[in-house]
């Protein structure tokens, strides 16, 4: 059976492969004493992500609390604001 890790990687050789676009992944971490969270999604899935980490907040047996998600949502919106940048136009000299 694959990891999540291993099946994007195959999935990325396989679309190289085929000469497809990949899609660009990004990837939200948080380390948190012996515990290191990782959220890796690609663009236009950020709602999925905020959903797993209420989620992972309502899990007794987690240690992800709601400041956690409130660092990690923060990291995620300064992804949406590089992405978002990238559509504005350029100052006029």
């Amino acid at each position: 059976m694959q990891d999540g890790r291993e099946r994007i990687v195959d999935r990325r050789c396989r679309l190289i492969a085929t000469g497809v676009k990949m899609p660009e992944l990004k990837m939200l971490s948080l380390v948190k004493g012996p515990h290191h969270y990782c959220f890796r999604y690609e663009v236009g899935e950020e709602k999925g992500v905020l959903d797993a980490m209420i989620e992972m907040v309502h899990k007794r047996d987690s240690s992800f609390d709601w400041f956690d998600a409130a660092v990690m949502s923060h990291q995620l919106g300064q992804h949406l604001a590089k992405e978002l940048k990238a559509y504005l136009p350029k100052k006029a000299a």
